[in-house]
């Protein structure tokens, strides 16, 4: 395997996750709703699924395990703030302190356990091409489904009535509700899609990154996930330049350091952090015109009674 095939694979594993978590915080925010809680959704479902893989024997089953336990945690994040309208930003900050360490009583039994990653895709005579044959013919599924996640939302939100409906909710929730569409209904899908698509997140990390669990391991990739919304303008196509892009940044990152060019880990540790304040200060520039943004994003929604 040549440099730069091995990059470009390791560059299409970085940003799967990331890709997966922007592609249903990104319909999330269609709707209307601004989760900030994309990274302790993403924790809870790398301990669940590699519970679930380690448990079972399937990485199948883990995948699925991962999945539930986002949905799980996007209700909570749903009953607060549609049920209850407590305020989306504090909510969603809240769900990642409960993720985070719900992860770590899930996880402390997995701790240092090993299970098989999930199998690539072989296809004689593809696989085996020079260069192009491992990048296109030779990924493990989630990378396919990822790239098949976000053509199906792009689908959803701009060719079908459901995907229209849905984008009214987001822009002008009033006037979806007065026209008799379930506004909260709509939004508590919404929700749940964008914590399946985070649970599936971080179960790819133990079960097709790195064969093993440990407390934490989601790095920040959940606030990432959310600057990349952002940065995609709440468009599915551009998500998947900035998920690629951002995995080639980190993965040229590690290679640069072995090339001796040194980046201080340190402010590598800080991008998170980073990122989390671009993006409450994009979401609040986009309020003004400036970009894309869903009109009612953020907002809290009453139906009359």
């Amino acid at each position: 395997m040549g440099l730069i095939e091995a990059i470009i694979l390791a560059v299409l594993a970085a940003s799967t996750p990331l890709l997966l978590a922007a592609t249903g915080e990104l319909v999330t925010e269609r709707s209307g709703v601004l989760n900030l809680g994309v990274e302790g959704m993403m924790i809870v479902g790398a301990a669940c699924g590699f519970g679930g893989a380690w448990l079972s024997g399937s990485v199948i089953i883990g995948a699925l395990c991962g999945i539930v336990a986002g949905v799980l945690m996007s209700l909570i994040f749903a009953l607060m703030t549609l049920g209850l309208a407590v305020n989306q930003v504090a909510t969603g900050l809240a769900l990642t302190i409960l993720g985070i360490g719900l992860s770590g009583l899930i996880g402390s039994r997995f701790v240092g356990e090993k299970i098989s990653l999930a199998p690539h895709l072989y296809i004689p005579g593809l696989t085996d091409i020079p260069l192009i044959g491992r990048i296109l013919f030779g990924e493990d599924a989630f990378v396919y489904l990822s790239l098949a996640l976000v053509a199906g939302v792009w689908f959803f939100l701009y060719k079908t009535r459901a995907g229209l409906i849905l984008r009214a909710a987001g822009d002008n929730h009033a006037s979806a509700h007065a026209l008799g569409y379930s506004v909260l209904r709509i939004r508590m899908f919404a929700v749940m899609f964008g914590g399946a698509c985070a649970g599936l997140a971080g179960a790819y990390l133990p079960l097709a990154y790195t064969p093993f669990f440990i407390p934490g391991m989601t790095a920040g990739r959940g606030w990432i996930a959310l600057a990349l919304v952002v940065f995609a303008s709440w468009l599915p196509g551009r998500l998947v330049i900035g998920a690629y892009l951002f995995g080639a940044v980190t993965i040229l990152q590690l290679h640069a350091q072995g090339w001796g060019v040194g980046i201080p880990s340190q402010l590598m540790s800080a991008l998170p952090y980073l990122a989390t304040v671009i993006v409450l200060v994009l979401i609040s520039r986009a309020r003004t015109g400036g970009s894309t943004a869903p009109a009612a994003l953020g907002t809290v929604f009453v139906p009359d009674r």
